[in-house]
């Protein structure tokens, strides 16, 4: 596999295809996070959660032809408000989600893949019947344009570099959420120990509510930065959620840092592996590299140690 390059054109090609694994990376953080919330803190299954993703996307779409045909003066910054109005629509389709559907089934986790698994379909029909079932894209600012040279052969587009920058403003702000705010608090309590921290005066009902629509609105921000990298389709977000659902598991339920860690490491083994052999053959070395750690270690590459 190695044997035709040189030193020099494997230094190029790793150098490379980490660049690109980075960009993946920056994707899978964002679609985990969201996840590890609804999953890792309330158990719940969320087989929807791409179509949050692609909601957020469509949103983006929707502000860059606005922006681009009313306000072409403003078009610069568009994304900044694109992606705040993803993560309220998101956030606010799964706040109601959370109180028509999901509420009535915790402790119930087959029921809610289910639940979740049909109203994924239902979202991706809606969304096939409002945009269509043709992939569409955005325009991307100037200043979103173009590449930075590393070397002569190595160069990194501006707009992978503009995700990476946004992912770790995202993860810092959800560390900030969950560990040094009153919400981070009252959830962590729920987590715990839901019976005392009912006890205590904290409404779980409203907890649940708020860390659900948390989940899906950064799944809603993560739709946005999806579209500086590709195009949109009503079916988009399920090639996402089996390499989230891996990542979350793999990294340890409720560990931020298990997530950022197994999306590292499964983004760059992906990246690599795409360029040496087949993009299947890779998922499925990678797959299989997982499942094997997981058999050693159940509880994932992190866990937290909860009372129960």
């Amino acid at each position: 596999m190695f044997a035709d390059y040189t030193w020099t054109e494997l230094g190029s090609i790793f150098a490379m295809q980490g660049f690109a694994g980075l960009i993946l990376f920056s994707v899978f953080v964002l679609m985990a996070l969201g996840l590890a919330i609804i999953f890792g803190q309330m158990g719940v299954i969320n087989m929807a959660h791409g179509e949050f993703m692609i909601l957020g996307a469509y949103v983006t779409y929707l502000c860059s032809n606005f922006f681009e045909a009313y306000l072409p003066a403003l078009f610069g910054i568009y994304f900044f408000f694109a992606m705040a109005l993803a993560f309220l629509a998101a956030g606010t389709l799964g706040a109601l989600v959370e109180w028509s559907l999901i509420r009535h089934l915790y402790k119930r986790p087959l029921d809610t893949l289910l639940a979740t698994w049909g109203l994924s379909l239902i979202l991706q029909q809606a969304y096939r019947s409002i945009f269509g079932a043709r992939e569409v894209g955005v325009t991307l600012p100037n200043w979103l344009l173009g590449s930075v040279p590393l070397t002569d052969i190595i160069e990194i587009p501006i707009n992978g570099i503009f995700v990476m920058v946004l992912t770790f403003v995202i993860a810092i702000a959800v560390y900030f959420i969950l560990f040094r705010s009153r919400m981070g608090m009252q959830t962590r309590a729920v987590v715990q120990n839901r019976v005392m921290a009912g006890a205590v005066g904290i409404n779980t009902e409203k907890v649940d509510r708020n860390t659900f629509a948390l989940g899906c609105g950064i799944a809603g921000i993560a739709g946005s930065a999806f579209t500086m990298i590709g195009s949109t389709g009503p079916t988009a977000g399920q090639l996402y959620i089996v390499d989230t659902f891996l990542i979350v598991v793999f990294g340890g339920a409720a560990s931020l840092v298990g997530t950022i860690a197994s999306s590292f490491a499964i983004s760059q083994a992906q990246s690599t592996m795409e360029f040496f052999l087949s993009g299947s053959m890779a998922k499925v070395l990678t797959l299989l590299t997982v499942v094997g750690i997981l058999m050693l270690r159940p509880q994932g590459l992190f866990s937290l140690k909860i009372r129960r």
